[in-house]
């Protein structure tokens, strides 16, 4: 009968980052139901998703005395044993039964996966507790008739090549996963599969597996959260029946934990061109449209094709997710509304998921029958291999092949039948064997046991180094004592062999020397040149180490150096526990990038800090990838401001990855998410190299991550802020042009001033003190670029300026004006306000245009004094001439505040100024009418020309001289009233229009 998948989902609780950015909890669960909310939608209805378990392990917990993690009496905390019990047991009870089962942990970089699957120190996961209870099992039996036999095997998926965990090394191009034709299903061919007789030898072979993943991931450049880990344990129940024949009954347990489930869209690497390049997510995506295919297929629907063959990991799961197994899935769920999006694509995931219908069987067979088997189909495969292979089948439907096709075919199917006989001897070997192979795994284990504890005592009394990670699964399992005199770093090529042999990116043959005597341990350069770091700092030459410090070999093989006989010498400031963290930070601190600004930063500027400190590292892999395959290009981290990046928001940063050609100059700027599936590529490409690819240097342009075609790039922006619109003011100022790093690079000519809606432009009479004036009001202005001065004769070729004001869909784009560092533009647009609101006005005064200005690049040729030196020597000379900018200068953007404020300030300064002006003028206007006025005789000084005089020169501007016109208005009406002479004017009428005249109601203070 078929059995649906069983699905739950677990919610974590925050980590650090989290924390620290205030992130609110977007999840609740009620029994079996999960609800996420958008929070930044105001009113918005919460998803909900059911599930056959929710496990709430958010928070309402405490620690025991041994560390463990368990439930506040009362709450509905989810402990790692709730969790074991039902979904573990299950998986146990399936085993013993005699069915395969499989469980899967799925979920974002960073949810949770890892903490289910394995766990953290004394909160043991589904795994170790899995393999402790079958144990116990197998420990406890009494049974004569019963014997149990438990094989363990490790592998990794990474980039769609298959690695071997229990080997240290494995081929280039990793593991070749073949199908069997018999029964259909994929295997690994050559894959370790290790007998264990106790939990602890699975615990054991479980941290060499680690230890070996974490060697080949640091020297492949790898990032362990994109990798999937698949740990299988095969467990045999052989017992006799009442006629003494035995039969095998085997259950093969998979528990696997994928790879983050990153979704393209949220690094914005959606827009690359070469993002379906990339095998990094081709598991992910091919197991999504495999379960998609089964729970169409589960629902009725007729002639689905499931692409079990899209991916290495869909290959080696096809009995797991639709075939003979009983499957269980747990998605790990982040909590923080920060996540939100990844966390909804991650419980729909899991919803499409528990529609999956599964139909399992018990596999026991008799053992004689197995063995007769595997002769019968072993005699098959070598009459095969020794006659003629039919190749008409293999050409059916796809026309006649030609002798090379044919030959290629030839050997392919011959690669196979090789494979498979292999596969059936080991597998008649295994059960033809009479000795007790868990007797001989113990056995073996106990002499491994002993090698390692003395290890351990040495290590207590020994200075050694212990390696960090990114992935805290993968730090504090490599270590290297080191011993008395000289302890060589170095690759394994060199002549002799090294005491600590590393390799990877930037590791050279002789990199490094630790020197042990009575005094301490000293670290030295092993050639001049080779990259190391203590503390974040270049080494140059010797320096002694003390307790805890952290070494960087490379690009990316980071250590801590621990002398516990010696740890009262630690410096001040070091924490109690070293982190990966903590040591990148360092590392950028010593750059000069200020990392914590004293709780100054805004949640957009710690997203953006969090943002460079993660590419960092990436970029300075990337230069070293660059350097290895010279590449001749450079890569640094950038900062873009809110204002020069429409979309972003004003006061947001945008983290960006400029690329640069050593050779002719041309630079692009690339997204994170692009630069980031540019790495996995970069990362692919390197990889090649080292598996000595002789095909690597046939690799077509359009296919180099390391190349993009010449494109438009941004030279620099300029902005015009607007106040002066909110009192009729024309701006026409030249603006300064600044790149990224805040630099000159020209001048940009642009006027901005109040029109009618024809566009032509208002002159001063349309000046307002008060801008609440305009309220209610019709308003135009016109926006007109002049020119522009361009610095850097690079953009020669042609340029052009892009802008973009409130409530525009798309941006304005001038035409491009080619030839010339002096671009003419001629550019103008009328905008038209139906209304003035306060909207309006607050726009005016506290926003600007920004006006990004783009230059054109073209493939120009190679500077031919520079195409002889190599792409280290380029980039060495391109920092010793300040072309790549320090991280200083990423801090000194980062902190401001407003990355427009000395040019908001500058055109403050600059309207008060015009307003000034224009009010001196009228003031000047209006003495001038009141001096001449009182010059004239009585008989002439009529009131009602001097009143009007007086109103069109007042009445156009200020409060301030509307006030003094309505004072003398008021003076003049009231003298007119109280003393009248036959001809219309006062006696007194000359004398006060005097005083008037000097009256400080006319000045403008």
């Amino acid at each position: 009968m078929a059995e649906s998948v069983k699905v739950a989902v677990r919610v974590r609780p925050f980590n650090q980052r989290e924390k620290d950015r205030g992130s609110k909890c977007c999840i609740k669960m009620q029994n079996k139901t999960t609800s996420i909310q958008n929070l930044d939608q105001t009113g918005s209805e919460p998803k909900l998703f059911t599930f056959d378990f929710s496990y709430w392990s958010h928070d309402s917990f405490e620690m025991d005395d041994k560390g463990v993690s368990q439930p506040i009496p009362g709450s509905s905390y989810a402990s790692q044993r709730i969790v074991f019990d039902d979904l573990g047991q299950g998986v146990l009870n399936n085993a013993y039964e005699g069915f395969n089962t499989s469980l899967f942990a799925y979920g974002q970089t960073g949810a949770g996966k890892s903490y289910s699957m394995v766990g953290y120190g004394p909160n043991k996961g589904i795994v170790p507790i899995t393999c402790d209870e079958l144990f116990k099992t197998v420990e406890g039996n009494t049974n004569a008739d019963l014997k149990y036999c438990v094989s363990f095997s490790m592998l990794e998926i990474y980039n769609e090549q298959v690695r071997d965990l229990l080997q240290k090394q494995n081929p280039k191009g990793g593991l070749p996963v073949r199908q069997n034709p018999s029964i259909g299903a994929f295997y690994v061919q050559g894959l370790t599969k290790q007998v264990v007789g106790s939990y602890r030898e699975i615990e054991a072979k479980m941290d060499e597996g680690t230890s070996n993943r974490t060697v080949a991931s640091t020297a492949m450049n790898a990032t362990s959260s994109r990798a999937h880990t698949v740990v299988t344990i095969q467990f045999d129940q052989i017992k006799k029946n009442e006629v003494g024949e035995e039969t095998k009954r085997t259950s093969i347990i998979n528990l696997v934990d994928l790879a983050g489930s990153e979704r393209a869209g949220s690094t914005g690497a959606t827009g690359d061109r070469l993002k379906e390049g990339a095998n990094i997510n081709k598991s992910l995506s091919a197991l999504g449209n495999v379960i998609s295919a089964l729970a169409d297929a589960s629902t009725g629907k007729k002639n689905v094709r499931v692409p079990y063959r899209d991916s290495v990991l869909t290959k080696l799961l096809q009995n797991a997710l639709g075939g003979n197994s009983k499957t269980i899935m747990i998605a790990a769920l982040s909590p923080a509304d920060i996540n939100y999006d990844e966390t909804l694509s991650t419980l729909r995931y899991a919803d499409r998921a528990k529609q999956i219908k599964n139909k399992a069987i018990v596999n026991e067979n008799p053992m004689d029958k197995l063995i007769r088997e595997l002769k019968e189909e072993n005699e098959k495969l070598k009459k095969a291999l020794g006659g003629d292979i039919p190749m008409d089948a293999a050409a059916a439907g796809g026309g006649a092949m030609s002798p090379e096709e044919a030959a290629k075919m030839r050997k392919q199917m011959e690669e196979e039948i090789r494979a498979q006989l292999e596969a059936n001897m080991a597998a008649m070997t295994e059960m033809e064997t009479d000795v007790d192979r868990t007797a001989l795994a113990r056995q073996q284990f106990n002499e491994e046991q002993l090698k390692l504890l003395e290890k351990e005592k040495e290590k207590e009394s020994t200075p050694h180094i212990t390696n960090l990670n990114e992935d805290s699964m993968l730090s504090g399992v490599i270590h290297h004592l080191i011993k008395e005199g000289e302890n060589v770093v170095g690759r394994k090529d060199k002549e002799s062999d090294p005491d600590v042999c590393l390799s990877g990116l930037s590791i050279q043959k002789s990199h490094a020397v630790f020197v042990r005597d009575a005094k301490g341990v000293i670290l030295r350069p092993g050639v001049v040149g080779a990259k190391t770091k203590v503390n974040g700092q270049t080494l140059n030459g010797d320096r002694t180490l003390t307790h805890k410090d952290r070494i960087l070999f490379g690009s990316n093989h980071m250590y801590v150096y621990y002398d516990f006989a010696n740890k009262d010498n630690t410096a001040d400031g070091t924490p109690e526990e070293i982190t990966w963290e903590f040591a990148q930070k360092e590392i950028a601190q010593a750059k000069g990038f200020q990392t914590g600004a004293d709780g100054k930063l805004s949640k957009e500027q710690q997203l953006a800090q969090e943002q460079v400190l993660e590419l960092l590292p990436m970029v300075s892999e990337s230069n070293a990838i660059s350097e290895e395959l010279n590449k001749h290009k450079s890569f640094e981290v950038i900062l873009i401001s809110g204002a020069a990046n429409p979309g972003v928001g004003q006061s947001g940063t945008k983290v960006m990855v400029k690329m640069k050609n050593l050779l002719n100059g041309n630079t692009w700027l690339w997204e994170r998410g692009k630069f980031m599936n540019r790495r996995y590529l970069m990362q692919d490409m390197y990889q090649r190299f080292l598996d000595g690819d002789e095909t690597l240097d046939e690799t077509p342009q359009d296919e180099d991550p390391f190349w993009d075609p010449p494109g438009d790039v941004l030279i620099g922006t300029s902005s015009a802020f607007l106040q002066a619109l909110a009192y009729g003011i024309d701006m026409d100022d030249p603006i300064l042009i600044t790149d990224y790093k805040g630099e000159d690079q020209g001048q940009m000519y642009v006027n901005i001033s109040p029109c009618d809606d024809k566009g032509k432009c208002m002159g001063e009479e349309y000046f307002v003190e008060d801008s609440s004036e305009l309220l209610g009001k019709p308003y135009s202005y016109k926006i007109t670029i002049k020119s522009a001065e361009i610095r850097d004769s690079r953009f020669n070729v042609g340029s052009f300026i892009k802008y973009k004001i409130d409530g525009d869909e798309e941006e304005t784009i001038t035409p491009t004006v080619k030839a010339s560092l002096s671009p003419v533009f001629n550019h103008s647009r009328v905008v038209k306000i139906d209304k003035v609101t306060q909207d309006t006005l607050d726009f005016f005064e506290n926003s600007c245009i920004t006006f990004q200005l783009y230059g054109c690049q073209e493939d120009r040729e190679s500077d031919k004094s520079l195409v002889k030196l190599s792409t280290k020597e380029l980039r060495q000379r391109e920092m010793s001439s300040g072309g790549i900018s320090p991280g200083n200068a990423l801090s000194r953007q980062l902190t401001k505040s407003n990355v427009g404020e000395s040019s908001a300030l500058k055109a403050e300064i600059l309207l008060l100024k015009r307003r000034n002006d224009i009010l001196a003028k009228k003031e000047k206007r209006i003495q001038a009418i009141v001096t001449e006025w009182g010059k004239k005789p009585p008989e002439e000084q009529k009131f009602e020309p001097f009143y009007r005089a007086i109103s069109a020169a007042a009445f156009n501007t200020g409060t301030m001289l509307k006030s003094a016109a309505t004072v003398i208005t008021q003076v003049i009406k009231a003298k007119k009233l109280m003393s009248l002479t036959p001809n219309g004017a006062s006696a007194d009428t000359q004398s006060t229009a005097s005083k008037a005249a000097g009256s400080k109601a006319c000045i403008v203070m």
